[in-house]
């Protein structure tokens, strides 16, 4: 078989949403009846995409883990793009990055790519080397995310960061110690929110190479936030302030 899987209702139901003709075969836990299951097998038909009977076992093998829900499709890649001067080259109007540097939870990167998905990012960027690939348990938690907006993994993430601020592109990391908040910070123009890995935070390079240093600011007793939550606070702050400044 051809391309990659993907699987959970959401993220199947997202890709035939969004390109049915990339999807090569759906296979369906022939035990699950329900209304969800019923509304995927219509959207199949429609979209004349072979659908194949399995079992628990056989769907678990194919994706490495039980919660499937009941669904694997077998896809092609999508032509997203592939590097930052092809992505940048084809940006309308002042960019919106997120960075991540050193994600190692699966989970966490799927959230991201939500948070940045529905806060109209243009990418997110991470490290080729000590950080989670975009595997298929990263691309159910996205929820159909990982679909739609790029994942653009580098080898050197300083120098990238580099060749953004060559192109006039602002580079904002995020610590708890920075001296100002992300409300102080201006995002109406081209920026690269940047976030650290669980735990650790932004490796020093990284933050050496960064423009601004803001904080998310916390008003309660815990220190700080999960990675995919600060991300989108800090990508929806700036979505908001392009709002105020078009209108």
């Amino acid at each position: 078989m051809k391309g990659k899987f993907i699987f959970g209702f959401h993220a199947v139901t997202a890709r035939m949403r969004h390109e049915a003709s990339s999807v090569d075969e759906i296979y369906v836990d022939a035990a699950r009846h329900d209304r969800r299951m019923g509304e995927l097998l219509r959207a199949a038909k429609e979209a004349n995409v072979r659908v194949i009977q399995a079992d628990d076992t056989r769907l678990s093998n194919m994706v490495g883990t039980r919660r499937h829900q009941g669904v694997v499709a077998n896809a092609s890649t999508l032509a997203l793009a592939r590097t930052l001067d092809e992505l940048l080259d084809a940006v309308e109007g002042p960019p919106l990055l997120l960075m991540l540097d050193g994600i190692t939870d699966p989970h966490n990167l799927g959230a991201c790519l939500r948070v940045a998905d529905g806060a109209g990012a243009h990418a997110v960027i991470a490290p080729k080397d000590r950080a989670v690939g975009l595997n298929a348990t990263a691309a159910k938690v996205a929820s159909g995310a990982a679909e739609s907006i790029p994942y653009i993994t580098v080898t050197n993430l300083a120098r990238t960061m580099r060749e953004l601020q060559e192109r006039d592109i602002w580079i904002t990391g995020t610590t708890e110690d920075a001296d100002k908040t992300l409300y102080e910070a201006d995002f109406t123009g081209g920026v690269v929110i940047v976030m650290g890995s669980e735990g650790e935070g932004m490796r020093r390079l990284t933050r050496e190479n960064c423009d601004l240093l803001v904080s998310v600011p916390m008003f309660g007793a815990v220190e700080s936030l999960n990675v995919s939550v600060a991300s989108g606070i800090c990508l929806y702050e700036a979505r908001r302030q392009r709002i105020v400044r078009a209108g």
